[in-house]
């Protein structure tokens, strides 16, 4: 793969070098000058530390670095959370206010005291059926 590397670097540099045949002295020291800026750049990226990202793949900001897209996740799961919890308390207030309204129901009838004794009443209570 690396004779592959090679030719192809050698066409592109001969394509252009041909190219830059017909351009002015000027232009020419131009481009040599933001080449060697480039290699210059080049040179410092290779020898600085790699960053750690903080999140993966929350914008590639460093360790540290924060990031509002962060922040915003962070809040839409805190909302979601919150919203679960209070559906999960609402749900128990309804069954329990249900239950309240089935025991207040049975108490204020004119049922005599022994049917609350009964088994059968208590089956009754049980299956659901009214």
């Amino acid at each position: 793969m690396i004779s592959n590397q090679d030719e192809f670097a050698r066409k592109i540099t001969a394509y252009l070098d041909s190219g830059a045949a017909g351009l002015r002295a000027g232009t020419v020291y131009k481009l040599q000058q933001a080449r060697a800026k480039a290699l210059a750049r080049l040179g410092e990226a290779a020898t600085e530390p790699e960053r750690i990202p903080a999140l993966a793949g929350v914008g590639g900001r460093t360790v540290g670095g924060g990031s509002r897209r962060a922040v915003w996740y962070g809040f839409g799961v805190l909302l979601i959370a919150a919203a679960a919890f209070g559906y999960q308390q609402w749900s128990l207030y309804q069954q329990a206010r249900e239950i309240a309204e089935i025991d207040a129901e049975i108490l204020s009838s004119d049922l005599p005291i022994d049917a609350y004794v009964d088994r059968g009443f208590q089956t009754w209570l049980t299956s659901g059926t009214r």
